[in-house]
């Protein structure tokens, strides 16, 4: 009979105290281990992980998202890593498919998963956010993510196929307006430092362009009509962390000098 593989829910955190108790919940019960690397939480969250895995491990020190997703993964004992967020929550359906899988999985294979986001009072359902396929599965001894500071991927092996399974993610993002800008701006220094870093830079026409872009892409082509006035919020916002990414890039090469009082 063959042994059922092992799997690790793994998270970088920080600050999720709002979050990480209903996303452990939904783990917490079929998993072997699960792994937690905190990155200077000042609220509740590391009391909150020691009551769900007494492997909580700090590093104050911040590589940016993808180096520190490697780091967590060094602390993973099972044959298999699932990644999870704190605002995340996994479905009857996706557990499901995760444990048949573990049954015989394949060895040469990554395993995608659809994510379905909350934002300001609805499931987002078109908008070009869903499905919103994402990998979050393989083996511990295949890959791992890649060096990105910010949007960081799992690396995916030449040979390497890409298994679907069934079932959501559910993604509770965005709580308000807020929270929505206090993202888009960190996500927006991370991506210029990235881009700064290869040499390239940026201008502000650029950016309106592509913020205009990004704004009838996600509203029209991506039907985010469908999605009532949140759709029309997110295509607005989305634009809007468009330009300021491009902005900030400009900015980094264009700093102006302080007046003389």
């Amino acid at each position: 009979m063959k042994q059922k593989a092992s799997i690790t829910a793994a998270l970088i955190v920080k600050n999720e105290e709002r979050h990480l108790s209903d996303c452990l919940e939904t783990v917490k019960d079929w998993v072997d281990e699960i792994i937690i690397l905190d990155s200077g939480s000042t609220d509740n969250t590391i009391e909150i992980a020691r009551k769900y895995t007494d492997k909580v491990f700090t590093s104050s020190r911040w590589p940016g998202f993808g180096l520190q997703r490697q780091k967590a993964q060094r602390f993973v004992n099972s044959n298999y890593v699932f990644w999870i967020d704190a605002d995340e929550r996994v479905s009857a359906e996706l557990r499901q498919s995760i444990e048949q899988m573990l049954e015989g999985p394949e060895i040469t294979a990554v395993y995608s998963i659809s994510r379905i986001s909350w934002a300001f009072g609805r499931y987002i359902r078109h908008s070009g956010w869903y499905p919103d396929r994402i990998v979050r599965l393989y083996s511990t001894f295949l890959t791992q993510y890649n060096n990105a500071l910010v949007h960081e991927k799992i690396e995916v092996p030449e040979g390497i196929k890409t298994i679907h399974l069934k079932g959501d993610l559910f993604h509770y993002t965005y709580h308000d307006i807020g929270n929505y800008l206090e993202k888009s701006i960190k996500y927006a220094k991370a991506w210029a430092e990235q881009q700064q870093s290869k040499g390239r830079n940026a201008g502000i026409f650029e950016g309106t362009a592509h913020a205009l872009g990004r704004f009838f892409k996600m509203y029209l082509i991506d039907r985010g009509f469908m999605d009532g006035k949140q759709g029309l919020l997110l295509a607005v916002l989305s634009g809007f962390s468009t330009f300021i990414k491009y902005a900030e890039l400009w900015y980094r090469y264009n700093r102006i000098p302080k007046a003389k009082p």
